[in-house]
């Protein structure tokens, strides 16, 4: 054979090849769904104000019941039956897990001697926090939460250094569960100091020098679950070191002060001790107790809960305060301690018409503030004067502007939608960024955009929502689009990077992110007017956007998804039972689904604030029962594609939420749809995850999104 021919043959080999890397695979049309579980019901009917509500699945609240698991056995086989009939789902695994594994940093801190840093490899469960001596010195493990338990699910879910950086305090989630426990260690040799402290709840930990810490927690449920159980009394306490938890002093909280929330932290130098409460997630108490004096009072600084109030720095015994009193979108004020009542508080970084999150490091304050969802950094002098606007690198979010006093240079993340997570260093004085590490992840940002528009919801107000998408898109009405949202409780949704959504973004489709009403986008307002009466708003806000998508053509009903988590899976359960026609796939996930009950699990009676409570009036009733995802499913409908994704140790929404709705949906559809339920076991709210679990999560998501809205889908090579 000559070198014509050899050529010849080669480059087809090669093009063959390539053909088979790049081969695409449509969805399968002959795909069999088992029989739902023929679910049991139960004859419970509640009395709300003469209105007499049905529950027949009450008895799916009892998670810890041994027909529950069955039930959830049950539920898993059908579900896990359907995905595993999916003939693109292993490429999606595969292609998945290829794009996670590369090496991921945080951003670097100091304490004591050492600079800490996270770091996984790749596809390790859990990062792994490693340190060294300045720059150059011999990087170390100092903690690796891989070894924490054998499958990965005992996570690392929080770390405080005392101030000289000789001791540390960590928190470890098991199985995903808000309940920790806390193990204190010694920096330079990593051995264990004292007993490890159990039950540990919605907690910080503040060291008091190098004699102990406070920490808050609740008292476990004395019946039932201890996931799903009230937890209403939160406690502040202080625990002295080398002393049995069972000694540890009661500082705030408690039969004589009952809140549910409280936190405690104390300001750099340890002159005083800051106490957070409140009874709802929003608004709250301030008090301080200056520890430089002892057997100082704590002292009362705001008297209700109507605002928010942080202090976030001092000198001596002048406070800076962060409050949105008179500010919705937020204020710097200063105060001395002596008289630090509201009507003593002097502006020095007064509102402006963008929210502000304020940090400090390096002597000075940064301004972080909102435009439309995206960051604006500004640095102040400590009397409040403007030094600089920082230069970010795009439109986006950047983090990370805070460091201690004594600091010359701080570290920030920067990240897009289009924008990996990039680490710079940023000069305290000079105001110079500089690269500091870039993300390794596969992906050409040059290929893609994302923009912002503003679309008009039911009652005319204006809607941000950012679009992210190939270059190029055509915009036929036939992209495979999933749409995004929250709108809830002042949480502001910024431009973020995801790995996962690559899967979606190479195969030509388009991801949407909404900032609905409810959110902190634009402040306490905007927060406000998707609360109590007003929450039907942060729907009208969903279902507008995807009104929008669909008249602007970058999709249709067909291939249209909608996704939220939490409170954003209430969101989605109340767009796919109002407007089921408009959705094609529908992923309610850990939601807050039973409008009625939510308060009485843990510590929801918390969420009053935003969604108010069956038991306070007959018209809050009536309003909440019209839109309570769970009740409002009708018999003989046709609902999207429904994967309801929960965890068998979610103790913040508890998982009976999404096992009434999903037997309940089952019950009720009458399409062709799947409406299927997906429990992942030794897993919680999200937090602490390990990465095979959130790859295995993804890969059924994207899998049954592409499935059921009949998109093909072509490998990468």
């Amino acid at each position: 054979m000559n070198r014509t021919v050899n050529i010849l043959v080669l480059a087809a080999m090669v093009a063959t090849a390539c053909q088979e890397q790049k081969k695409t695979i449509d969805p399968a049309s002959n795909m069999t769904l088992l029989p739902y579980p023929e679910t049991q019901k139960g004859n419970v009917v509640d009395n709300h104000f003469g209105t007499e509500v049905p529950d027949p699945y009450r008895w799916l609240e009892n998670d810890t019941a041994a027909d529950t698991k069955a039930w959830v056995e049950a539920e898993n086989k059908v579900t896990q039956n359907y995905l595993e009939q999916i003939p693109f789902r292993d490429a999606i695994y595969k292609r998945l897990e290829k794009l996670w594994n590369y090496e991921k940093f945080s951003a670097p801190f100091k304490e004591g001697n050492y600079t800490y840093f996270y770091k996984n490899d790749g596809l390790q469960n859990q990062s792994v926090l490693y340190r060294q001596k300045g720059d150059d010195g011999e990087v170390e493990v100092f903690l690796d939460p891989n070894k924490f338990s054998a499958d990965g699910t005992t996570s690392l879910a929080g770390i405080a250094f005392s101030k000289d950086g000789s001791l540390v305090a960590y928190q470890l989630s098991e199985g995903g569960s808000d309940w920790r426990k806390v193990v204190v260690i010694r920096a330079d040799d990593k051995s264990i100091v004292g007993d490890t402290l159990k039950d540990v709840k919605f907690s910080g930990l503040a060291w008091r020098g190098n004699d102990g810490f406070y920490y808050s927690s609740y008292d476990k449920p004395k019946e039932g679950s201890t996931l799903s159980g009230i937890t209403d009394q939160h406690k502040l306490y202080f625990h002295k070191l080398n002393t049995p938890q069972d000694n540890d002093v009661l500082v705030f909280g408690g039969a004589s002060t009952p809140r549910r929330y409280i936190g405690g932290y104390l300001t750099e130098d340890e002159r005083f001790l800051v106490i957070t409460a409140a009874n709802t997630t929003s608004g709250g108490e301030l008090y301080i107790q200056d520890l430089s004096s002892a057997g100082s009072p704590i002292v009362n600084v705001v008297d209700n809960f109507e605002k928010d109030h942080a202090i976030i720095d001092n000198d001596g015994s002048t406070l800076f305060i962060y409050t949105n009193l008179n500010a919705p979108n937020g204020k710097i004020v200063t105060v001395d301690a002596a008289n630090p009542k509201p009507e003593n508080w002097v502006d020095l970084i007064p509102e402006t018409e963008n929210v502000l999150e304020p940090g400090t490091g390096g002597g000075k304050i940064f301004a972080s503030y909102l435009k439309d969802a995206t960051s604006l950094v500004q640095q102040f002098d400590r009397s409040g004067k403007l030094e600089r606007t920082i230069e970010l690198p795009d439109v986006g979010s950047a983090s990370g502007f805070g460091a201690k006093r004594a600091e010359t240079e701080l570290y920030y993340s920067f990240t897009s939608y289009v924008y990996p997570p990039t680490i710079f260093k940023y000069d305290i004085a000079s105001g110079k960024s500089t690269l500091f590490r870039a993300s390794g992840v596969d992906f050409d940002p040059t290929k893609y955009e994302s923009k912002q528009v503003f679309y008009t919801s039911k009652d005319g107000t204006k809607i941000p929502m950012i679009i992210t998408h190939k270059k190029g898109l055509e915009l036929n009405g036939n992209n495979p689009t999933l749409l995004y949202g929250y709108g809830g409780f002042n949480i502001s949704l910024t431009p973020s990077f995801s790995t996962s959504n690559i899967i979606l973004l190479e195969q030509g489709g388009v991801y949407a992110v909404a900032n609905l009403r409810g959110g902190g986008e634009y402040g306490e307002k905007w927060h406000l007017a998707g609360t109590k009466f007003q929450k039907q708003n942060v729907f009208d806000d969903f279902i507008a956007a995807a009104e929008y998508l669909i008249n602007e053509k970058y999709t249709s009903s067909e291939k249209l998804g909608i996704a939220g988590g939490s409170n954003g899976g209430l969101l989605v359960g109340a767009a796919m039972t109002q407007r089921p026609e408009l959705f094609k796939v529908a992923f309610p996930a850990v939601g807050v689904l039973d409008m009625l009950r939510y308060h009485k699990f843990t510590a929801g009676a918390g969420w009053a604030f935003d969604y108010g409570t069956a038991d306070d009036n007959e018209q809050m009733f009536h309003y909440l029962y019209t839109y309570s995802p769970y009740h409002a499913l009708k018999d003989g409908t046709a609902y999207p594609a429904t994967m309801v994704t929960t965890a068998d140790h979610d103790d913040r929404v508890v998982p009976a939420h999404s096992f009434k709705f999903a037997a309940r949906l089952q019950e009720y559809h009458a399409g062709t749809n799947p409406v299927l339920i997906r429990i992942e076991t030794k897993a919680g709210h999200g937090a602490g995850k390990p990465t095979a679990m959130v790859i295995a999560e993804q890969t059924d998501k994207w899998a049954f999104l592409f499935q059921n809205t009949g998109t093909s889908y072509r490998e990468q090579p």
